[in-house]
């Protein structure tokens, strides 16, 4: 056997007096396919973090093999230090790695280099981030949540170009099917210590349930041995002394082996609000359209929606997907056709992106909205704490910032924010993002026992497998087809899998937008139009050249002021800012107030201009 080419060893590690880490062993030799399984907290990034030598550990051991080459892919990797995609992707290669494999990368994935790292979406900055991980071909990639923010054929992609890697892999993910695919070896994060499986994931819910039992079964038998002794020590015939003693110092042993013992931390306790019961119709489409000017959003579709399906909508980025969820919901209405929306519906909407959270807010706040210590569960009061302890937050965590929040305790909080309110029609936009596999095998019973509704935009494809009854999906060209059964099921049906929309790629926040109704203010964010439709529109319309290409460039002005705009609210969130550097705290206000107000400013413009465009006929 060949020996690691990276090893740790009897790791321990402590956050803010609680043990995250104690005597965590991790061993990575060439060729590996490892996956690290566990719950939200259970330490996984961190050790991925210190595997790459980015995290020093309390006590333990690090050893890397000299001359052995590690990429880490980073949940929420930062750019902005860079110019452009390309600057930022070769800054990560080494002296000989071959440039042209990372433009070769970033086209397969839909970008060019010349993108400004300030106007990236979510997606497109996963894609950078992930040919800067790929392009120097390392001889280990630590990759964190690599899924997060792809659509399918972007995930298909990776997944494929992994498999034909040479690198050894170590992968944290929540997408089952992604890690059935590539692990062959799992390492379960549990209680501070790993415990591994040389199987892979495939294999691991069955073992880890059968390691459970058997250690409840060893709990149970500790108990019983436990009350022997002190029925011994209290009723047992006198003998030597020697003998007690021995005894009496067993028995405190005993005692302290069970109050050491870490036991499992109970799970999310997911409650969801049914409301009033709908009319058996929710929504019938009879040959309806959608256009953004010359764009086909949705093309004759034709579908009927009743009271209990799971119906999933699949097609990649910049699809519309979000388009057609405004449409069956009734939020956005057809150019023609109609939609016929059923009666009594109570529409709740889980956006897993997150943008109906303020930074600014506390934890408290959040749960609340502000109104005191009580939140109101459909018709039921529970305390705010009570209620964060369901959904695994403490209650020393209630005036925690919600931009420190990660990942997963963000999506912990939007369910938590979300399953408040009664409902019998339930979208969920992305739910799988950033939550650990027990939870969404809790979401996933919920959705069963759920009497509603529900409607799921996934690029998950074996949560598609398990909730969906049928599925809507992306044909090309505006047009959309009904599929009995989940993702596999269309797949078998039509034979393939979800393609990529040829030309480039608009990734995350611009590929819901062409026409989507944003959530929260109404506004729509605009579809970006190719150099040749501009002209072409300029010609057929009534526009002036400098308004032609105020409609083309705004978009992206609006999308880099509003991430600016998320970036200085992280940064004003923390909570010692202002003790620390009050003229910073004041100059980044400063800028804040200045974006938002350009912010509003350009949206207006590019509203008006949509207006006129329409008003046109361009």
């Amino acid at each position: 056997m060949a020996p690691p080419i990276l090893f740790l060893t009897d790791v321990h590690l402590t956050f803010g007096g609680n043990a995250l880490l104690e005597g965590t062993e991790l061993s990575v030799e060439a060729g590996d396919r490892i996956c690290l399984i566990g719950r939200n907290g259970s330490g996984k990034s961190t050790l991925l973090k210190i595997a790459a030598g980015l995290v020093e550990m309390d006590r333990g051991e690090r050893f890397l093999q000299p001359g052995t080459t590690v990429r880490y892919l980073e949940q929420e990797p930062n750019l902005l230090q860079y110019d452009d995609v390309m600057a930022y992707v070769v800054a990560g290669l080494a002296p000989g790695d071959d440039q042209y494999l990372a433009t070769l990368l970033l086209n397969e994935l839909g970008l060019d280099g010349s993108e400004k790292t300030s106007a990236l979406s979510g997606g497109e900055t996963r894609r950078a981030a992930l040919v800067r991980a790929l392009a120097s071909q390392p001889d280990i990639l630590l990759l964190d949540e690599p899924t997060n923010h792809l659509d399918l054929p972007a995930i298909e992609w990776l997944e494929n170009w992994l498999k034909r890697s040479k690198s050894a892999l170590v992968l944290i993910s929540h997408d089952r099917r992604f890690l059935s695919s590539l692990s062959r070896k799992t390492v379960w994060m549990d209680r501070g210590k790993s415990r591994i499986l040389n199987r892979g994931f495939s294999e691991f819910e069955d073992w880890r349930d059968t390691q459970l039992e058997e250690e409840e079964m060893q709990r149970h038998k500790l108990g019983r041995k436990i009350a022997r002794e002190e029925h011994w020590i209290t009723h047992g015939v006198s003998g030597r002394r020697k003998r007690n003693v021995r005894r009496l110092g067993e028995l405190g042993a005993l005692k302290a082996q069970k109050r050491d013992a870490r036991k499992i931390v109970s799970g999310v306790n997911i409650t969801m609000t049914e409301g009033e019961v709908s009319g058996k119709l929710v929504a019938k489409l009879h040959n309806i359209c959608k256009s953004f000017g010359d764009r086909k959003i949705v093309d004759n579709l034709s579908a009927i929606i009743q009271r209990g399906d799971r119906v999933g909508l699949i097609g990649p980025n910049g699809s519309g997907k979000t388009t057609l969820v405004n449409l069956i919901t009734g939020k956005l209405g057809p150019d023609s056709g109609k939609v016929k929306l059923g009666v009594k519906l109570d529409l709740l909407l889980i956006d897993q992106k997150r943008e109906m959270l303020d930074p600014q807010w506390t934890l408290k706040d959040a749960m609340t909205d502000g109104t005191g210590d009580m939140v109101a569960v459909g018709d039921e009061q529970k305390h705010v704490f009570t209620y964060m302890k369901d959904f695994l937050f403490l209650p020393e965590q209630a005036g925690t910032p919600i931009s420190v929040l990660s990942g997963g305790e963000r999506g912990r909080l939007m369910l938590a924010r979300g399953f408040r309110h009664p409902s019998n029609l339930l979208v969920l936009d992305e739910p799988t993002n950033d939550l650990d596999l027990e939870t969404l095998d809790l979401m996933q019973e919920k959705i069963a026992e759920y009497e509603g509704t529900v409607i799921l935009v996934s690029h998950d494809r074996d949560f598609l497998d398990r909730i969906c009854t049928t599925v809507i999906a992306y044909e090309g060209d505006g047009k959309w087809q009904q599929y009995a059964g989940g993702y596999s099921d269309m797949v078998a049906q039509r034979g393939h899998g979800v393609r990529k929309i040829t030309g480039k790629n608009t990734g995350g926040k611009a590929s819901s937008g062409a026409g989507a109704v944003r959530n929260g203010n109404g506004k729509g964010a605009a579809p970006t139009e190719n150099k040749q439709n501009d002209a072409d529109n300029a010609g057929a319309s009534k526009l002036s050249f400098t308004q032609v290409h105020a409609l083309k460039t705004l978009p992206k002005e609006i999308e880099r002021l509003e991430f600016e705009i998320g970036k200085l609210k992280t940064a004003l969130g923390e909570p010692d800012l202002y003790a620390k550097d009050p003229k910073k705290f004041d100059s980044w206000v400063k800028a804040l107030a200045k974006r938002e107000a350009s912010l509003e400013e350009k949206e207006n413009e590019w509203l008006e201009l949509e207006a006129l465009r329409e008003e046109f006929g361009g």
